[in-house]
């Protein structure tokens, strides 16, 4: 199925290559502060699953989430890479992410196995959701970088078969759950938000600076309702309500 953010993609024109977009001191830190928000990101996914796959009730389970976890990882790598190849200190390029991040965590630290498959598979999908919706406004080079990165591991399809089961099994967890879900939505924005309120180069790329034309604090309200309307979709995927 073609979601909103492959629409935009395929839809998306050219501003050029990294190359020359870079010239601008101004898209040059918004886009090492967008690399460095998801490498902390993709190296806290790592973490979680693989904290998670302790939880799991078998074999199977544990070996599924830690092959998930190896590609996060990679997708980490990747980016670190990127950052150092582009003369940024990945290390310095994560660092303004890291609180915001932890706070979430702490904020929604899952009590069992299906409060965290479904945090992993709601606060993948925003992060993908919201990373689509930037990547039409950048260059080439980084776009497909972040595309690449923001593939699924395979996680979602996982999250979603394994969370219907227990449901089926147990009507009752539907409802706990499905709360679970909205604090999920809540903190997420909220975190979201955050960041883009205290990164002005971050924001400015989001409301129409450089580089990029026809963007503004309206369209940047719609792109998070567009997240949350997806994030309906997929908690009915889960069998809960939104």
């Amino acid at each position: 199925m073609e979601t909103h953010g492959e629409t935009q993609d395929a839809a998306a024109g050219s501003i050029g290559d990294w190359a020359a977009c870079s010239a601008d001191p101004g898209y040059r830190a918004a886009v090492l502060d967008l690399l460095g928000a998801l490498a902390y990101g993709e190296l806290s996914a790592f973490e979680r699953l693989a904290e998670d796959a302790k939880l799991a009730p078998d074999l199977a389970d544990k070996a599924a989430l830690a092959r998930m976890a190896s590609a996060e990882f990679q997708h980490y790598q990747r980016l670190h890479d990127r950052l150092a190849e582009v003369g940024a200190d990945p290390q310095e390029a994560m660092r303004p992410f890291v609180e915001p991040l932890e706070l979430f965590h702490r904020m929604t630290a899952p009590s069992d196995w299906l409060e965290g498959l479904v945090k992993a598979y709601v606060g993948d999908a925003i992060a993908t959701d919201f990373y689509r919706e930037v990547a039409v406004r950048l260059d080439d080079d980084t776009r497909d970088l972040v595309l690449s990165v923001m593939s699924d591991t395979g996680h979602a399809q996982f999250a979603v078969d394994k969370v219907r089961q227990a449901i089926e099994a147990d009507p009752r967890a539907g409802g706990r759950l499905a709360l679970w879900g909205r604090r999920l939505m809540g903190e997420a924005l909220s975190q979201a938000q955050r960041v883009v309120a205290e990164r002005d180069a971050l924001s400015n790329l989001l409301v129409g600076g450089v580089q990029v034309q026809g963007f503004d604090l309206v369209e940047v309200g719609k792109m998070f309702n567009r997240i949350t309307e997806a994030h309906t979709k997929r908690m009915a995927a889960l069998g809960l309500a939104s």
